[in-house]
């Protein structure tokens, strides 16, 4: 019975539509005369909305080719209708049919149609700016349900599309909104559609969209929800080496080191962008950039203290520690010549305190991984009495909890405290190894962290990358 009023449905669906679009192109000029099929058709679509209760028989859409005609009915400002179809709740309902309607959608190169439509939309008009967010929300389960589509549809002029929207002179609403979220969404995890925004110059249409709030905060909460999309774009693009030389270029660090000394809600990004910007060989010019542009007198401060206003916007303490630690790693790591004397001649001033607020950092974090470490020995002691087998999937569970737990913020600060002690400055060299014989604390167990850091290092690098760095630890060691 439902497979037969579904088969109807989409008859009427087709004959409907075929009709419409008969008198549309037969009197252009004369809307009366395909006045009464526009609102037959729109009867009909109304009706369709059944069709989105029965996920199970999308594929009756498919073999009575219903899908070119639910893609014709897009140009009616009908996006509600595939918006139902494709709820990601509805598609998860019956994976098989959503798979058969989503390849169907895809052939019939859905997204380009989609885009076509949204640039002839009108937005000052609220039934097309709705149309518009129903298109969004349509490409939004799409990509959810498939992740794999996001290159495709950014290739199809959707990227091309949401930068012009995110740069439009228009006042904020929830569309633009919508669009920096389906954006951050694209570029996850995903280097072809970063590379892709890269050569669109995308990287100068964040950075000015972003500027706006160096110096005033959001003024709504979906205005901050649109910030960090952007900022969290920002980042993924960053991973793509070829986009750290156009943020260079474009002024980004300059940007991010004005909304880090003016305190502003967009520091805490801002911080996390500029970690992104210089981690890694691949970062090396805009470290030297950024010592260029006075950016140690920025940073340090925040490696002194950790600012109050950090947990207000829901940041702890010891993820803002984590990137202030990872960029000072960074640059000791990629800084040469004079700009490396003046990051190492930051920790000899004000007799050595940046070297005794490492330490601080080094016995905080050190602490919190023996709770882990305690508690999680405490389990595999467990899992071996049950005669449970700890295996290679479960030791990786343990280190990523141990490094959730403070792990990584140790392994860096253990990298910068063997890295300023072979800098060849007697004074930092005597200093750390003082406070660590004062604390009760060993040069064993910083050889300890630092080896373990060497052995994991390189995820996603070329082997040949991690044999040099594991090298490269292992002489510093050395040398503690």
């Amino acid at each position: 019975m439902r497979s037969m009023t579904f088969d109807l449905l989409t008859c009427c669906v087709l004959t409907g539509s075929y009709k419409n679009q008969e008198l549309r192109i037969k009197f252009p000029d004369n809307p009366e005369k395909f006045m009464e099929a526009e609102l037959d058709l729109n009867d009909i679509i109304q009706e369709m909305h059944v069709i989105a209760t029965i996920p199970e028989l999308y594929h009756l859409l498919v073999e009575l080719n219903a899908v070119h005609s639910l893609l014709g009915l897009l140009s009616h400002d009908n996006t509600d209708i595939l918006n139902e179809l494709t709820d990601i709740d509805t598609l998860h309902e019956s994976e098989e049919g959503a798979e058969v309607l989503i390849d169907a959608l895809l052939e019939g190169q859905v997204v380009a149609l989609m885009v076509q439509n949204m640039e002839r939309l009108d937005e000052t008009v609220k039934e097309e700016a709705d149309g518009v967010y129903n298109t969004l929300a349509v490409i939004e389960n799409m990509a959810e349900f498939r992740p794999g589509l996001c290159t495709e549809a950014a290739q199809q002029g959707l990227m091309q599309w949401l930068l012009k929207r995110i740069k439009a002179k228009m006042p904020f609403d929830a569309n633009k909104l919508y669009c920096s979220e389906i954006l951050a969404i694209l570029l996850q995890n995903n280097d072809k559609t970063r590379e892709l925004l890269g050569e669109m110059d995308g990287i100068d249409v964040l950075l000015q969209q972003l500027s706006v709030f160096k110096r005033h905060n959001p003024a709504t909460a979906e205005e901050q929800e649109m910030m960090e999309n952007l900022f969290d774009a920002l980042c993924s693009c960053l991973m793509l080496p070829a986009n750290r030389d156009r943020f260079l270029r474009g002024e980004g660090l300059q940007l991010m080191n004005l909304m880090l000394r003016e305190k502003k809600m967009s520091r805490v990004s801002a911080l996390k962008v500029l970690d992104y910007g210089v981690i890694g060989p691949e970062g090396s010019d805009n470290c030297h950039k950024f010592v260029d542009i006075l950016g140690l007198r920025t940073i340090f401060p925040l490696f002194m203290k950790t600012p109050k206003k950090m947990k207000k916007v829901g940041v702890s303490d010891k993820e803002h520690e984590e990137h202030v630690c990872s960029i000072i790693a960074s640059m000791l790591r990629n800084l040469k010549g004079q700009q490396r004397s003046r990051l190492l001649s930051k920790f000899t001033e004000n007799d050595c305190e940046k070297v005794d607020r490492l330490m601080e950092l080094h016995f905080k974090y050190l602490e919190a991984v023996q709770l882990a470490d305690k508690r999680i020995e405490g389990e595999k002691h467990d899992m071996v009495r049950r005669g449970e087998i700890i295996d290679d999937a479960m030791d990786d569970e343990f280190y990523l909890r141990r490094l959730d737990a403070g792990l990584f913020v140790l392994q860096l600060v253990c990298y910068i405290m063997v890295e300023i002690c072979n800098a060849g400055v007697p004074q930092l060299q005597q200093r750390v190894h003082q406070i660590l014989n004062l604390r009760g604390g060993s040069v064993k167990i910083v050889r300890h962290i630092m080896r373990e850091y060497a052995e994991n290092i390189g995820d996603g690098k070329s082997e040949e990358f991690k044999e040099s760095e594991q090298k490269r630890i292992m002489e510093l060691l050395e040398n503690f």
